[in-house]
């Protein structure tokens, strides 16, 4: 768990206000922290958190027993909830989990005189836990911060929405994303190729380093350029086969079909190739433009989001997986 708020690359004016809050006294006892997936949102309410609990006066300080124990993670006065996920069914946050919460926050403190709590992926919260989280935000007990993390703010109650205190994060700069690949030692031509791949996400940016990332670019590049060649047996055995992945590596092939059809766009209206998320492919790009007219891409990109956001649920994933391909070799 990193802390520090020099760590924390991009989102200046969102961590200058929130100091200043935190200072004055006047952060609200929830806040919602909405934006792209990846961004930076857990780092900030880290270091948020962080300076909740910390005993010095400009907070974080790393050295105070309370930072100390975040650094070692076993602070009892920090609590973080995040979706489970059981066996293959979707990623989830169970009432059980949101219950143990109330139940430690019921309590006193122990270190800090106060409590800090962040949830992640808030908007994974099934309608049990939603509701029973809604009634703490209600009536809260004690000196507690809730601090909730969502990329679909859409996604959450309206009521809890209306009872946190919202801070909207937007994508890092292609320089934000390349400077934080270069402290982790990621040579800067590399860093500069991975951060233009990225979409301003450092969190894609390191899968695309570790290389599945990439692996999945090239798939769906390469079932892009295959798309009008393809018989329906190859269909149904693509999507076979994606029925066996894991759903966030299914989001993540189609995450990067989507951003080949957003390239196909801005070729189309006669962008600049520097606007490409993938630049390394543009020669490939144009050349499949003869097959795809602008109306054809707008509804390539819209099933690509509907599949996306249906993930979210129980589906079959092969079944899925197969009516996605099926409507997209019709198209």
């Amino acid at each position: 768990m990193d802390i520090a708020w020099k760590a924390i690359v991009g989102h200046e004016e969102n961590i200058a206000r929130l100091r200043a809050m935190l200072r004055e006294g006047k952060l609200p006892h929830a806040m919602l922290f909405t934006g792209p997936e990846g961004v930076g949102k857990r780092r900030v309410a880290q270091a948020l958190a962080a300076a909740l609990l910390c005993e010095r006066e400009e907070g974080s300080c790393g050295l105070c027993p309370s930072c100390r124990a975040l650094l070692q993670e076993n602070h009892p006065d920090f609590h973080m909830v995040l979706p489970e996920s059981r066996g293959k069914s979707a990623r989830i946050i169970r009432m059980e989990q949101i219950r143990e919460l109330q139940g430690e926050i019921a309590r006193l403190p122990i270190l800090s005189g106060r409590r800090a709590v962040i949830i992640d992926d808030a908007e994974l919260m099934n309608d049990a836990a939603a509701n029973s989280l809604l009634k703490t935000l209600e009536e809260p007990v004690g000196d507690v911060t809730f601090l909730l993390i969502s990329g679909r703010r859409s996604s959450l109650l309206d009521t809890i929405v209306s009872r946190s205190m919202p801070v909207g994060f937007g994508m890092l700069s292609v320089e934000a994303v390349a400077e934080l690949l270069a402290r982790e030692g990621v040579p800067a031509e590399e860093a500069r190729e991975l951060a233009l791949l990225s979409d301003g996400s450092i969190g894609r940016a390191g899968k695309l380093r570790a290389g599945d990332g990439m692996s999945l670019r090239n798939d769906a590049a390469e079932f892009l350029w295959q798309l009008g060649t393809m018989s329906m047996d190859e269909v149904w055995c693509r999507g076979k086969s994606m029925g066996e992945w894991e759903r966030e590596r299914v989001s993540g092939w189609l995450s990067y079909l989507g951003m080949l059809f957003r390239d196909m766009l801005v070729l189309c209206c006669g962008g600049s190739s520097e606007l490409l998320y993938h630049q390394d492919l543009c020669p490939q790009i144009l050349g499949a433009l003869a097959d795809f007219p602008e109306g054809r891409i707008f509804s390539m990109l819209r099933l690509v989001k509907e599949t996306q956001h249906r993930l979210q649920s129980n589906v079959n994933l092969r079944l899925h997986m197969e009516g996605f391909l099926i409507k997209v070799k019709d198209l």
